[in-house]
């Protein structure tokens, strides 16, 4: 499995490039903008998107959905709570395509040799996931390196979060974490540093 990180547009969302090495086959995961960026680099390393994957809908990580999806033809999966906070030209591009699948819980979309299930981690959005593939988890704005996503806008909630960050705490063993925004970081790191999983857990946050 290659991973790709590309930071894009003026709130640094990261967009993920998963491939699948043997086959070329790969899956964008929240194009939040630059799309010229994503194209050029899946056109340059000559892979073949088959899936793209929103961990939320706020418009930071789709809002060049339309543009990639009508380059790639690929399909568009986001969790059905979410279909609020798309933007309505994107909706209307992946409507009109036939291309929006809603994923929910234990789904799994497989990339190439890969497969990549969906958990729900409400919190920061109602719908917000997280995708896990190997030992890698893609969280996007519910967990952070050092933190966790605002619960202020719509359908965030604290309650909904610290209990999606207790589920992440309690996955079997490590995983590296590709968060939405920032730099990446391990569970293992936020179980022992993340103020807020802290809390999550039951425990007190560091003084």
């Amino acid at each position: 499995m290659l991973i790709k990180t590309l930071q894009v547009g003026m709130l640094e969302t990261n967009c993920y490039i998963v491939t699948d090495e043997e086959t070329r086959k790969c899956a964008i995961i929240d194009p939040g903008a630059e799309s010229n960026t994503i194209l050029d680099y899946i056109e340059s390393n000559k892979l073949t998107p088959v899936a793209v994957l929103l961990t939320h809908g706020h418009f930071d990580h789709c809002m060049v959905l339309d543009t990639v999806l009508e380059a790639t033809g690929a399909p568009a999966y986001i969790n059905e709570k979410e279909v609020g906070l798309i933007g309505q030209k994107a909706m209307r591009q992946v409507r009109g395509n036939d291309k929006l699948t809603f994923y929910s819980e234990g789904d799994v979309i497989r990339v190439g040799n890969l497969e990549l299930t969906v958990l729900e981690t409400p919190g920061h959005s109602l719908g917000s996931v997280t995708l896990k593939c190997k030992d890698a988890l893609f969280t996007g704005d519910t967990l952070f390196c050092g933190d966790c996503g605002r619960t202020d806008l719509a359908g965030g909630s604290r309650e909904q979060i610290l209990r999606s960050l207790r589920r992440l705490a309690e996955l079997d063993g490590d995983f590296e974490v590709y968060p939405g925004h920032a730099e990446s970081t391990t569970l293992d790191n936020e179980r022992s540093f993340n103020g807020d999983m802290k809390i999550a857990l039951g425990q007190r946050r560091d003084r």
